[in-house]
């Protein structure tokens, strides 16, 4: 079995433009291919997983990836799947951005002189002529099958900004250049982005000829994996220091019953024939199948030992046990701030475990509030100096820990 049948056994493939040349392309370890990373954040996401193990997969089959930093795009912001504009950053941003990407990426693929390349599409974007843009390419494009896209659809009730619908254009843009200057063969995208990157296939050709060898394919559920980079509201990143191990874990080690063995399927390493085997488990044994998820994907980005660490830290933490508290996610608290104590709603939301009062309220009404193994039954709990000297161990309904500590 070749890897583009391997992606389609995972799941992963949805649409392609030329499927017979792009198989024996990848099949033969000959696609020099390309995914896009704008730079909105500086770390990326768990919503990132399906590209960059896709890259690794691809690339131990022999083939060449191209991580495209949008140093350039970043500057407009892409409209698929927003219902709003996206901020504006400065230059400076995007460019320390990019520079925590290309540390994290490393973890995943192998860069260097005929291995994978990291290109920043600043470098030709930024220098672009309007006048000579509109020129080269506007005549390629008919603003009538633009405004057809999807990523445009849905944001026409609410207002799409000129500078947005000129994202298109741009990454189309990208594909072109990156064929003529640097032999890209092949570009892949979430299903979001089929208009964008069909764009580019079709702007080659148009320009360089229909028998320009440029194609497309986009993930099944690349639209799917950005949601998986938020829960509860918040981003789970791939930066230690904005998620820890322990919550990466978590994060993981919580996802939906349904989801557990696609999630299994499309992200980790594991051999196809070990999965179908994993599939053939009772229903009882889900939780051993989310612990192999949450195992595989943080040994892939945080290593091996800090993935020991993060489960047995779940294990004995779920037990009911106590356990090791030691990996668990941790706010410190100013000693100034709780000499007599601290309100367990003040603490909530010091502790990011609730966005507002409001919100902490219905978790301690409900019942999903405890302190140290004590469910919390009033507003007016306050969890003592003592306890925070020691580390008061916080749980928001059945998988949520948070330690809190005076400094």
């Amino acid at each position: 079995m070749g890897i583009y049948e391997e992606l389609q056994q995972r799941g992963l493939i949805a649409q392609v433009t030329d499927e017979p040349q792009i198989r024996e392309l990848v099949n033969n370890g000959k696609a020099k291919f390309y995914i896009g990373f704008d730079c909105t954040a500086d770390s990326l996401t768990a919503g990132h997983f399906m590209a960059l193990t896709l890259m690794k997969r691809l690339q131990m089959a022999g083939n060449k990836p191209i991580a495209l930093i949008g140093g350039g795009t970043t500057m407009i912001g892409d409209p698929s799947g927003r219902t709003d504009m996206r901020k504006m950053l400065t230059k400076e941003d995007i460019d320390h951005n990019a520079e925590c990407f290309k540390r994290q990426m490393e973890k995943f693929i192998e860069f260097g002189e005929d291995k994978a390349m990291m290109i920043n599409n600043a470098d030709w974007l930024l220098k672009l002529n309007y006048v000579e843009m509109l020129r080269e390419v506007g005549a390629c494009f008919s603003v009538n099958n633009m405004l057809r896209a999807e990523c445009y659809k849905q944001r026409m009730e609410k207002g799409l900004s000129f500078l947005e619908f000129n994202y298109m254009i741009m990454q189309s843009y990208d594909f072109y250049y990156l064929f003529k200057n640097y032999d890209c063969n092949l570009q892949f995208g979430g299903d979001d982005q089929w208009s964008n990157m069909l764009g580019g296939t079709e702007l080659i050709r148009r320009k360089l000829g229909k028998d320009a060898n440029a194609m497309t394919i986009t993930l099944l559920t690349d639209s799917q994996g950005k949601k998986m980079g938020k829960t509860a509201g918040n981003a789970v990143w791939l930066d230690p220091n904005k998620t820890s191990p322990f919550e990466f874990y978590q994060y993981w080690r919580n996802v939906g019953d349904a989801d557990v063995m696609k999630c299994i399927r499309m992200l980790t390493f594991l051999p196809l024939e070990e999965i179908e085997e994993m599939e053939k488990w009772e229903d009882s044994r889900i939780n051993e199948k989310k612990e192999v998820l949450a195992f595989e994907l943080t040994a892939l980005v945080h290593g091996k030992e800090e993935a020991e660490k993060a489960k047995e830290a779940s294990r004995s933490l779920f037990s009911g046990q106590g356990g090791d508290d030691s990996n668990m996610p941790t706010t410190e608290i100013a000693l100034a701030d709780a000499e007599n104590g601290m309100n367990i709603i003040d603490l909530m939301i010091k502790c990011g475990l609730s966005e507002s009062r409001g919100e902490a309220k219905r978790l301690i009404q409900q019942g999903g509030v405890s302190v140290d193994g004590e469910k919390v039954t009033g507003m007016d709990y306050v969890v003592s100096l003592d306890a925070l000297k020691n580390g008061a161990k916080i749980r928001k309904g059945k998988k949520v820990f948070h330690k809190a500590i005076i400094a």
